[in-house]
């Protein structure tokens, strides 16, 4: 499977903070945003992704991240001129997923609670059409919200709805076989000329193969799209690493969980973060794993 970080727009509910940066290089916490989305893909085993942002933006993420060999990943990075919509990542990654499914990540989501690995990386060996992840909400209208069987199947969907069917929002994460890219090309733009996720997501509802997994209680589910919500997202990380002494998306240390890496590589790579308390935790956890330091 191959992976995909949509990373583009203008941040514009986040003015004047990203007039001159990217929102997914804004800090959640500890550490820019988009090393949230790159772990969920990480855990997911998947190590060849593209990372599409606007024409400016790029070439700061390619100063932060290179091209992914140091953590054992492959990364490239492709254009979005215009926010378009988020079905134009299938256009615009075509070449890049080429034969294979695809993992498509919005960079502006957090993802983490207990077992989310293991529920992912099973999600990706069972793949049959497209899986969706809801998450609870107390106030569904405002997101595209989905109602699935006892079986989790799909059976609707619909974007802010006046009345919903279910209190489960469909959260930045989405898993599809290969014939997403037939699909993407052939929806036309809706009313406000973006291609809809939801237009894709219908097709696979309507041919029956579309699976929503709830995540459920004791999860966290964070979009980090305004001043609010980017402050809660930071402090929940404060408040999780303070408490359990661990890092969420240390893209470091889940390279070398996940046999990306060895303890030395690892080592090196939180050397060279300096005197930070994240180049601090990187070393201790490749010491742990028998770095020689």
């Amino acid at each position: 499977m191959k992976g995909i970080v949509l990373a583009g727009g203008s941040g514009s509910r986040l003015y004047p903070v990203t007039g001159a940066v990217s929102k997914q290089l804004l800090p959640v916490y500890d550490k820019p945003m988009i090393y949230y989305p790159l772990s969920v893909l990480m855990f997911g085993g998947i190590r060849d992704i593209l990372i599409i942002s606007t024409p400016a933006d790029l070439p700061q993420f390619e100063r932060l991240l290179g091209d992914g060999s140091a953590l054992g990943l492959r990364l490239t990075y492709a254009e979005q001129a215009q926010p378009n919509g988020l079905a134009e990542a299938f256009l615009i990654g075509a070449d890049h997923v080429g034969d294979d499914s695809v993992a498509l990540v919005l960079g502006d989501n957090i993802f983490h609670g207990p077992g989310f690995p293991a529920q992912l990386r099973r999600s990706i060996a069972d793949l049959d059409g497209c899986v969706l992840f809801g998450y609870p909400v107390k106030d569904p209208g405002r997101y595209g919200v989905g109602e699935a069987d006892d079986n989790g199947r799909l059976i609707s969907i619909e974007e802010k709805p006046a009345v919903p069917r279910s209190n489960r929002a469909i959260t930045g994460l989405y898993l599809y076989d290969n014939d997403v890219l037939r699909i993407a090309r052939q929806i036309t733009p809706s009313a406000r000329g973006e291609l809809e996720i939801t237009d894709v997501n219908h097709v696979y509802l309507e041919r029956g193969t579309a699976t929503l997994i709830d995540l459920g209680r004791g999860f966290a589910w964070l979009d980090t799209g305004t001043h609010d919500s980017l402050l809660e997202a930071g402090q929940y990380v404060q408040v999780l690493e303070h408490r359990q002494g661990i890092r969420i998306a240390c893209l470091e240390e889940i390279a070398l969980d996940m046999g990306y890496i060895d303890p030395d590589s690892c080592y090196l790579l939180g050397e060279k973060l300096g005197s930070s308390r994240y180049g601090e935790y990187v070393m201790s956890v490749a010491k742990a794993a028998g770095a020689i330091g």
